[in-house]
C-alpha cells in the first residue's frame, strides 16, 4: 500500500523493519516446510507428527459440544481463568491421581497445546546463554522454543533404553543447566522409551543437584506393546514438571494440554501465560471435560492403541522386506514414530528430494540434533497413513534407498 504526500509517492517497507536479534535468526520448522511439499497430490507422507484423522472421536466431541453449549450457554464462550476451567483441572487431577501421580487441581495449569508448556518452562527458567540438558536427538519443536530464548545445549546421548544417565552428572557439574528436558516415553523422534532403571537414576541425580526435570509426555497413554513404566512425575514428584496433552489422544486442533507441577512454579507459569494468551480456549476445555466425565475417553484410547499398534507393526514388517539390510531402525512399543539410520556415508537430507520425486516423504534427522548433526538419520510417522499407503510408501522409500546405496 502506498500514499502520496506532497506529490511524492511513499511506500512502506516492512522487510526493512529492525527485528529483535534473537527473532531475526529464528529458523522455520523443517517439518512444517516438508509438510508443505508433501501435501502435493499423490505424495504419501510419513513426515508429520499427525494422529490418524479417521480415529478422531468426532461423534463424541459433537455430542460434548452440544451438551456444553446447552448447559453452559454464554459462559462456554466467555473469557475464563488463566489456570484453566476449574472442572477440567479437577478432572485431570483425578485422572493423574488414578495413574499413580498424587495430584490436586492446584497442580494443574491448562495450556494451549503442550508446545506452550515447553515455552512456559523455557521462558521461566532460561536467560540467554544458559544451558539446558536434552536428549540427543530431541524433539524439534522444543529446540525451536529453546532457541527463541538463546539457550546453550548440554545434550546426553541415547541408546535403546533412553538417555545415558551415566553422562548426566558430569554435564550438570560442568554446565549447571537450568533444567533437564526429556520425552521419556516413546520419544519424538526415536520412539524409544526410557527404562525404569534409567528413570530412577535420572530422578535421583536431579534431586541431588536440585535441577528440575521437564518431562514432555504426550504419548504415555499410547502404549500398544510391552509393560507400563512409571512416569518420571510418579517417581520424582515435585522435582518433575510434567507436560500432557489431548492432541495425541483426542484431537490436536482443540489445542488443549496441561502442566502438572508444584504450585509455586505454576504461579510463575500463570503470569507468563497471562502475557501470551490470557487463557486457553474455554469451549474446547469444557468439551474435553465432558468427554472425560462421560467415561468414553478410555474406550477411545484403547481403540487408538490397537490401530497404531497394527500400523507400527505393518511399517516394521514392510521395512524388513524393502529396506537395505545395512540400515537399522527402532522398534517402538507405543507413540507415533520410529527412527532409522542409513549408512554413515549417506545423507537423508540429500535423498529427500529423490523421495519426493517418488511421491513419498519423511523428515530427515539433522533438525532433531541441537548441533544439526545426524544427517544419516530420519524419522517416520506411522499413525497418519492408511494401511495401504504404509505398504506402498515403504516400497517407494526402499527403491530410493536401494538405488542410492554407495
Amino acid at each position: 500500500m502506498s500514499r502520496t504526500v506532497a506529490d511524492k509517492k511513499i511506500t512502506a517497507n516492512p522487510a526493512g523493519w529492525n527485528l529483535a536479534s534473537h527473532v531475526a535468526d529464528l529458523e522455520a520448522s523443517i517439518i512444517r516446510e516438508i509438510l508443505k511439499i508433501s501435501s502435493q497430490p499423490g505424495v504419501i507422507s510419513f513426515a508429520g507428527g499427525l494422529p490418524a484423522p479417521e480415529m478422531f472421536p468426532i461423534e463424541e466431541l459433537k455430542s460434548a459440544a452440544e451438551k456444553v453449549i446447552d448447559e453452559s450457554q454464554s459462559s462456554a464462550l466467555q473469557y475464563s481463568l488463566t489456570m484453566g476451567v476449574p472442572a477440567l483441572r479437577e478432572a485431570l487431577a483425578q485422572r493423574e491421581t488414578e495413574q499413580g501421580i498424587d495430584t490436586k487441581p492446584d497442580n494443574i495449569l491448562i495450556t494451549s497445546g503442550s508446545q506452550q508448556g515447553i515455552s512456559l518452562a523455557s521462558n521461566a527458567f532460561v536467560d540467554p546463554g544458559d544451558y539446558i540438558i536434552t536428549e540427543y536427538p530431541t524433539y524439534v519443536g522444543a529446540i525451536l522454543s529453546f532457541n527463541f530464548n538463546r539457550v546453550k545445549y548440554a545434550p546426553v546421548e541415547m541408546d535403546n533404553d533412553g538417555m545415558l544417565v551415566d553422562q548426566l552428572e558430569d554435564n550438570i557439574k560442568k554446565y549447571k543447566p537450568k533444567f533437564i528436558y526429556t520425552v521419556s516415553s516413546f520419544q519424538n523422534p526415536t520412539g524409544i522409551s526410557m527404562s525404569l532403571e534409567r528413570r530412577k537414576a535420572l530422578v535421583d541425580i536431579a534431586i541431588k543437584y536440585n535441577v528440575p526435570i521437564v518431562e514432555d509426555n504426550p504419548y504415555k497413554d499410547i502404549r500398544f506393546a510391552g509393560e507400563d513404566v512409571a512416569s518420571l512425575k510418579e517417581l520424582g514428584g515435585d522435582i518433575v514438571i510434567s507436560l500432557g496433552t489431548f492432541s495425541k489422544i483426542c484431537a490436536p486442533g482443540l489445542r488443549i494440554a496441561w502442566v502438572n507441577a508444584h504450585e509455586s512454579i505454576l504461579r510463575t507459569f500463570e503470569k507468563i501465560k497471562q502475557g501470551a494468551d490470557m487463557h486457553s480456549n474455554t469451549l474446547t476445555q469444557l468439551m474435553i471435560n465432558e468427554f472425560i466425565r462421560s467415561g468414553k475417553i478410555d474406550d477411545h484410547i484403547e481403540k487408538l492403541k490397537v490401530n497404531y499398534g497394527k500400523k507400527c507393526q505393518l511399517m516394521l514388517d514392510e521395512m524388513d522386506k524393502q529396506f537395505p539390510s545395512e540400515f537399522t531402525w527402532t522398534h517402538p512399543e507405543g507413540g507415533l514414530f520410529l527412527w532409522c539410520e542409513l549408512l554413515e556415508s549417506m545423507s537423508a537430507s540429500e535423498l529427500l528430494p529423490k523421495a519426493i520425486e517418488k511421491k513419498v516423504a519423511y523428515v530427515y534427522g539433522a533438525p532433531f540434533f541441537p548441533d544439526k548433526k545426524g544427517d544419516n538419520t530420519f524419522r517416520l510417522n506411522f499413525s497418519n497413513a492408511s494401511f495401504e499407503n504404509i505398504v506402498e510408501g515403504i516400497k517407494r522409500l526402499g527403491e530410493v534407498f536401494k538405488d542410492n546405496m554407495p
